[in-house]
């Protein structure tokens, strides 16, 4: 009797995916694509064999949205799990982890660029573009101020302080010794609020107040107060709090 030949392993589900996306990413353009799809494109790299969206999706679970994925701590990222079709789990890296935030500070640094290298008062649209991307995901409470010249140009974007989910501590004293120090004319005070409402707190405009007056003695004009949240910005001076 004649020996049969050994079947042929079959080819993985995900064979030939890699190519298949990136000739639709060609073709019909890449903004075209889903987000778990564009991620997926680029865990290729990070990943460069086996099945990568079961990962793809699984963050896009883990963190809500694409910008939040992009905004994960290295550490979280290195949290997420995904099960294959062979029922095997694999995980995000350390490399990969750092790659996806890498990613993110080159968009922040993108932002920052389009925002701050004019004048801030006419560029207003890419300054809260730049402050969403930079806090809207941000995990704990960050309070910072952008530092201006006399004509309105960035001299200095600096975080002041961290703190927790709720709270970060405010000097109102130390804002202003930091705008003398740098010569600036004037400045924007920025913070997030991690619950996601970007509505002031009575807390948040009796301290915007306290910096106003003790900048006004000094010279210095405080042009607004801008609080992040993932729904949104809330300027003061729109909202005819200062």
């Amino acid at each position: 009797m004649l020996e049969q030949p050994p079947e042929k392993p079959k080819a993985p589900h995900h064979a030939g995916h890699r190519e298949r996306l990136r000739e639709r990413a060609r073709g019909a353009g890449i903004h075209h694509l889903p987000d778990y799809e564009l991620l997926e494109l680029f865990l290729f790299r990070s990943q460069p064999q086996g099945d990568v969206k079961p990962i793809a999706k699984a963050l896009l679970a883990r963190f809500g949205s694409l910008a939040a994925v992009l905004a994960a701590s290295v550490e979280d990222l290195m949290t997420v799990k995904a099960e294959d079709t062979r029922g095997r789990t694999k995980g995000i890296g350390a490399e990969t982890a750092l790659d996806i935030a890498a990613l993110h500070e080159v968009a922040r640094r993108v932002a920052r660029e389009e925002a701050l290298n004019r004048p801030v008062i006419s560029s207003w649209t890419s300054l809260l573009s730049y402050v969403r991307l930079s806090l809207q995901h941000e995990p704990r409470e960050q309070f910072r101020v952008l530092y201006l010249d006399n004509r309105n140009q960035l001299i200095l974007d600096e975080i002041q302080n961290r703190g927790t989910v709720d709270h970060a501590p405010v000097y109102p004293r130390e804002v202003v010794r930091r705008a003398l120090e740098l010569s600036a004319k004037a400045m924007i005070i920025v913070h997030n609020h991690p619950s996601g409402d970007p509505t002031p707190s009575r807390a948040d405009i009796d301290m915007t107040r306290q910096v106003i007056e003790a900048a006004r003695a000094l010279g210095v004009d405080v042009h607004d107060h801008l609080i992040v949240g993932r729904k949104g910005v809330a300027s003061f001076k729109q909202l005819g709090l200062m």
